[in-house]
């Protein structure tokens, strides 16, 4: 799952007008954005493995402390309290949660059964909707598209920069979930940790798009 996350990012803003699209990324991103450190530490593993299902060439082998659900619902908490903590809004800290939260609740439905309840289970979780090629696309796009449909219904562009900035992360999402599909697996895993490190780019043009963005105006 990729741009599927993003689009819960998107549609979040609904919930939560005052929280900025960056924070939003960030909270839908969390789990993707540690779980490449996590790789580089040796913590957790992860193997190519071409054709293991239609979407993804990924066996996800160990991954307790990013993808384990209780592990997912701490980091969820610690994600929306300290967003409380800051600024002390507990309907807005606890959407940012529940994005938080989201992430692991996706995954479900389309890898492989390999998400672990918790921390050293010996049970896990997955209904390989990724063994599906286009049910599992149309899962994502259709989760962006939504999501996308809910920010714009949320804001309005301020100058051209709130447009285009929009637009233009849009078509960056999707050409990236299209080379993702239909190029040559990852060369290492080393590759795909430092990549997943370039998510943070999208939570930072987030924040850019969203300061030329506004609440619709009534008219």
């Amino acid at each position: 799952m990729f741009i599927g996350h993003i689009g819960i990012g998107f549609g979040a803003k609904t919930a939560a007008p005052k929280v900025s699209l960056g924070t939003l990324l960030l909270a839908a991103l969390f789990l993707d954005l540690l779980w490449p450190a996590l790789l580089l530490l040796g913590v957790e593993r992860v193997s190519i493995v071409p054709g293991i299902t239609a979407v993804s060439p990924l066996d996800f082998e160990h991954y307790p402390w990013s993808h384990s659900l209780l592990a997912v619902l701490a980091w969820a908490a610690l994600v929306g309290g300290a967003y409380y903590a800051l600024r002390r809004d507990f309907r807005a800290a606890a959407i940012i949660g529940v994005a938080v939260a989201s992430h692991w609740a996706l995954d479900a439905l389309v890898h492989r059964s390999d998400l672990p309840l918790y921390p050293g289970a010996t049970q896990f979780v997955g209904l390989n909707l990724w063994s599906s090629f286009i049910p599992s696309v149309a899962l994502e796009v259709g989760l962006l598209a939504l999501g996308l449909g809910l920010y714009l219904r949320s804001t309005e562009a301020a100058d051209g920069v709130g447009r285009w900035a929009l637009w233009g992360l849009v078509a960056l999402l999707l050409a990236i979930y299209a080379a993702n599909l239909l190029g040559p697996p990852p060369p290492s895993v080393e590759a795909i940790a430092w990549t997943g490190h370039a998510q943070w780019l999208f939570v930072i043009w987030g924040y850019w798009i969203d300061a030329h963005r506004r609440a619709p105006l009534l008219r």
